[in-house]
């Protein structure tokens, strides 16, 4: 029996309409090239990943900039290893199962798949390293998180704080989210209003590892968060 094998999938079909921009935030440009191709560029580099799958809009018109490999690009070639699914979602839980779909015929049940968000550029070989180390002998699987350290607060409809909220325990989910093919295409069929793949598995009563993570390997949802994600990116460079 072969052991399993470890695949990363990519849900990039979104908008980002908090960005203001004129283009899907995943193709902004950070420390030289699009935000989506540092993931790519992350997963095609890692021995441990046998293929990685990006999902785009049916529409899509950066994704074939973005992967071209010519003279100019730094990073791994991404060539024979990366396939792109042209068959976005109107949501991230129909994105990652459109993408499950177009997997199929290349994975087993028993594979692993790490579902990563294409707006967190800022993943390192280290935590995808660290997430195998603590997810692949488990029986449910896992995801990159952090605990919260901030003090919470409830607002009410004026924006007031009306209570704090306790902290202990709570943590702040990142990807990867790793699970196996057949879980996780089972979880994501059988609940409909998630918004991440954690929370489907954890809608049939199971529960996923907590992985520490890291603050470089923030979102970047709002304009702001450019400058920051590319601080992380250059600081990791030089």
């Amino acid at each position: 029996m072969l052991p399993p094998r470890y695949f990363a999938l990519i849900p990039a079909a979104g908008v980002g309409a908090r960005m203001g921009a004129a283009f899907p935030k995943q193709y902004a440009s950070l420390a030289g090239k699009a935000m989506l191709r540092h993931v790519l560029d992350t997963f095609a580099a890692h021995q441990a990943i046998t293929h990685t799958f990006a999902v785009v809009s049916g529409d899509d018109g950066y994704i074939d900039d973005t992967i071209r490999d010519d003279a100019t690009s730094a990073g791994p070639a991404l060539a024979g290893r990366v396939t792109v699914v042209r068959d976005g979602g109107d949501t991230r839980r129909q994105s990652v199962l459109n993408g499950l779909l177009a997997m199929r015929p290349q994975l087993a049940d028993d594979d692993w798949v790490l579902v990563h968000d294409a707006a967190r550029p800022g993943l390192s070989a280290a935590l995808v390293d660290r997430l195998i180390a603590a997810v692949r002998d488990d029986e449910v699987g896992g995801l990159l998180a952090l605990p919260v350290v901030d003090t919470l607060k409830r607002g009410d409809s004026e924006q007031r704080a009306c209570a704090t909220v306790p902290r202990v325990g709570l943590w702040a989910a990142q990807t990867p989210q790793m699970f196996r093919y057949g879980l996780l295409k089972k979880a994501l069929e059988a609940a409909a209003d998630v918004t991440d793949e954690a929370g489907a598995v954890e809608a049939m009563g199971l529960f996923p590892r907590l992985v520490p993570g890291s603050v470089r390997n923030m979102k970047v949802t709002l304009p702001g968060d450019l400058a920051l994600a590319e601080l992380y990116l250059k600081e990791c460079n030089d």
